[in-house]
Formats: C-alpha cells, sequence, structure tokens
C-alpha cells in the first residue's frame, strides 16, 4: 500500500489529504501536525475574539475524529524534524512524550503554512502581549478579555490588524494601531486608498499611527502596560501583533527542496516541487500571477484550499492543475467594506508595466435609495493597450462584493473597454442605471488612452 504523509494540517494540508482520500479510497494517509488542531479557520479568529462568534469549535471545519472516519491518520503534536527527499522517510517529533521515529513514505505533501514576522521589539514576552494565528491564541485572547482591558494596542496595520482593532472597538475597549508604512494596507493597496480606509477608521473612535515604529511594549510586574513608539509611551494592557508572516520553509530548504524567489517553496502547476514525489501548497508554496506571469507567495486561505485540492487530486493519481492567483482579498472594519484584487499601481511598475490609475467616486445603490452609501473605486489598466490590471474598493455595505466583477473580468483578460459594455444587473437598491464596475472601467478606458 502506497503512504502519502502530508505535513501539516491546516488549510492546504487537510484539503490535500481529502481529496487524496477521494481519489484514491487505498492510500495510506498520514497527517503530523505540530500543534493541537487541525482544519480550522484562522481567517475567524477576530470574529471570535470580537464575540461575533461564541464557540471556538465553529472555527474547526473537521477534528481528528472526523478524519479518522475518512480512514486519514491525524497526529497531533507531532513535527517533522527532517525530510530525506532521497531515502523517502521523514524524522518526526512526538512533542508530548519528546521520543522521535522515523516514518517512510511513497508521497509527501509539504502544507507547513507561515511562520509569525516578529520584530525586534523589547517587550514581547511580557504577559498581555499576544499573537492571533492559531486557535490557542484565540482562547488566549478571549480569556484575556474577562479581565477587562482598559486600553489595547494593535501593531500593524495590515488585514489581520484592522479586523482585530475591529474586535476591541466592538466590545468598547479604546484601541490604537501602530504600522511602519506611511498607509494602511500598504502591502495591498495604492497609498490613496489606504489613506482612505485610514480616515473612515479614525471616524470611527479607533486611534492610528502610521509612518511609527514600536520601540517596546513597557511593562509592570511581568505584564505590559503599555507600548512605546516615537518617543511616546501609549498605555495598553493588552497588546496583539498583527506583523503578518512569512512562508515556512525552513525545512523544504535544509531538505534540498527548491525554494522560488519569494523564499517559499516552487511548484509546477501541478504543485509539484523538484523533489520526486513530493508537493507543496498554501501559504509555504508560490504560485503564478494571472495579471504578470511571475511567480508570487499569498498568504490567503482561498488560494490554500485550492491549492490543497489540485494537489491531492494529483497524489490521488488524477490529472488536475493550478491556473494562478490575481491576490483578491476583502475586509471590513465595522460597516466599510475594503477590498482588492490584481495589480495596485505600484505592483505594476515593479513588473515593468507601464500602468495608469483611475479614480471613480460613486455609491451602493441609486442616489436617491436610502440606504446607499459612498463607495470609491480604483481601477489601475495598462497604457494604451486598456488591459486590466487590478482594482481597489473602499465603501460601505454592497461596496465589497463588487470586487469579484472585477477579478472575473483579471482572470479572462479583459480590457478596460471590454468591461464598459458588460451586461451586468441593475435595480435601486443594489446600484444606480449604470453599474459603477462599468463606469470604473470607462474612466480607466479615457485614462489609459490620454495623451
Amino acid at each position: 500500500m502506497r503512504r502519502l504523509i502530508v505535513v501539516g494540517g491546516d488549510a492546504a494540508g487537510m484539503s490535500g489529504a481529502s481529496q487524496a482520500r477521494r481519489m484514491d479510497p487505498d492510500l495510506d494517509i498520514v497527517v503530523f501536525e505540530r500543534t493541537h488542531w487541525v482544519s480550522y479557520a484562522a481567517c475567524g479568529i477576530p470574529y471570535y475574539v470580537g464575540g461575533d462568534v461564541q464557540e471556538l469549535r465553529r472555527l474547526q471545519a473537521r477534528t481528528p475524529e472526523q478524519f479518522a472516519k475518512m480512514s486519514i491518520d491525524v497526529r497531533l503534536r507531532h513535527e517533522v524534524t527532517a525530510i530525506d527527499t532521497s531515502a523517502k522517510t521523514v524524522q518526526v517529533r512526538e512533542l508530548e512524550a519528546g521520543t522521535d521515529g522515523m516514518f517512510a513514505y511513497d508521497l509527501l505533501l509539504y502544507a507547513t503554512g507561515t511562520r509569525p514576522l516578529l520584530p525586534p521589539i523589547q517587550g514581547l514576552d511580557l504577559e498581555g502581549v499576544h499573537q492571533a494565528r492559531t486557535l490557542d491564541d484565540a482562547r488566549c485572547l478571549r480569556s484575556a478579555l474577562e479581565a477587562q482591558p482598559r486600553n489595547a494596542a494593535v501593531i500593524g496595520g495590515g488585514y489581520i490588524g484592522l479586523e482585530l482593532a475591529e474586535a476591541f472597538h466592538n466590545l468598547h475597549i479604546p484601541v490604537t494601531i501602530f504600522e511602519m508604512a506611511p498607509t494602511l494596507l500598504s502591502r495591498t493597496m495604492d497609498p490613496e486608498m489606504g489613506e482612505l480606509v485610514a480616515s473612515q477608521v479614525r471616524a470611527l473612535g479607533i486611534e492610528i499611527h502610521t509612518d511609527t515604529r514600536v520601540d517596546a511594549v513597557i511593562g509592570d510586574n511581568g505584564r505590559a502596560v503599555g507600548v512605546e513608539a516615537a518617543g511616546t509611551t501609549y498605555p495598553a494592557d493588552i497588546v496583539v501583533l498583527g506583523l503578518g508572516s512569512v512562508p515556512n520553509a525552513a525545512l523544504a530548504d535544509a531538505s534540498g527542496i527548491a525554494l522560488g524567489p519569494t523564499g517559499a517553496v516552487a511548484v509546477d502547476d501541478h504543485q509539484r516541487t523538484g523533489a520526486d514525489g513530493v508537493y507543496a501548497a498554501g501559504d509555504c508554496a508560490e504560485a503564478i500571477h494571472r495579471v504578470t506571469g511571475a511567480p508570487v507567495n499569498l498568504h490567503l486561505g482561498t488560494v490554500a484550499n485550492k491549492q490543497g485540492r489540485v494537489a491531492g487530486t494529483n497524489l490521488g493519481g488524477g490529472d488536475a492543475a493550478f491556473p494562478g492567483v490575481l491576490g483578491t482579498a476583502i475586509t471590513k472594519v465595522a460597516d466599510i467594506e475594503i477590498a482588492r484584487t490584481g495589480l495596485t499601481l505600484a505592483e505594476a511598475a515593479d513588473a515593468g508595466i507601464d500602468a495608469v490609475a483611475a479614480g471613480l467616486r460613486s455609491a451602493t445603490a441609486a442616489g436617491y435609495w436610502p440606504a446607499s452609501t459612498p463607495m470609491r473605486i480604483r481601477t489601475v489598466v495598462e497604457r494604451l493597450s486598456g488591459r486590466l490590471l487590478g482594482a481597489q474598493i473602499v465603501g460601505g455595505p454592497g461596496a465589497g462584493k463588487r470586487i469579484d466583477t472585477f477579478a472575473t473580468a483579471l482572470w479572462v483578460g479583459m480590457t478596460a473597454d471590454e468591461l464598459e459594455y458588460v451586461d451586468l444587473s441593475y435595480s435601486p437598491p443594489f446600484s444606480g442605471v449604470w453599474e459603477p464596475a462599468n463606469v470604473a472601467a470607462r474612466k480607466a478606458r479615457q485614462a489609459a488612452t490620454r495623451p
């Protein structure tokens, strides 16, 4: 019987294991996961912290017992410490017992996810300093709230930082966001849109300090009481790190599995690495960007699940190819919806594309509709050709999911003038008679052809 070993039991790993089982009922599948959890929704952690999700178990899609019924052997608190791709063996440490074992494999799926980006800030070991990556982190954060903290600090102004700030805001805990970059969401949105997000988030009463480096977490008797940034001390008895992550590829690198230019594991469109019988998927693996054709490393649950499914299909004897990514993402803070897809203007320039951006002020419904709210769309296109490269949206309820129209257009390689006349739906509660996506495309076409 052939054996598949899966290294890592979250989105990509369990998606791959499940799909491999569907494809091959006779495959021996063993999953090694070093934490206490598998198959959980890390993206839901801020909503558990904020009380939108009441029970932690709701964030776990399936338990090890449920996987056992599929004849998938899940071993928690087991860490793969070495991979010998020539002998096709893995060294595994049972963390609770402190013992090591050797396991042979025929096929291997490397799905180790990411590791946190921890800056050189003094005081990160103080009580009251948290991360929000695992369900154990979520439980600790929720428990810390029982002490009724007076002030919260979130270090990092990306998606996770904004979502955590919303959680504290909803709990009526004063919260301050610290971001080193000049704007929020600096890695995923152009500065104009990041500044728009910041202004709307500040209007909620959330304090934001951009262009600000946190130098230390200040402690008293081993507990966090504040953060020091730019020579000023801000009160904070709960501090959360929302600084993002990097691919957890050190084990692969040490095992001779090639990494790509992004620092993640290099794979082909079948999720195969350069090592015989070894596949990789999820946050630790690269993907091809459909706009640039270049490898990228995106930390998105959607991508991880899809790559895992493709890998599982191929590991189970099928034939599937992963078609690439756009980096489509969405989040919200209170009623502010934030979404993006494709390239920002800066990313287009980095890719060597002569691009231009066009902005549109619009609304989520007809102007006379009572619930209509403002919406801003920024579209990035290639100069002269008008090829769509990316889009960003900030607006009220109903704005964010419009990004999927742009993602679909990017997916099929549309130009702005093609999107301008796509037959999109209309009814006053949902849009004006000219759908904003059509109008944004018109603005982009005009910008692309302007001398």
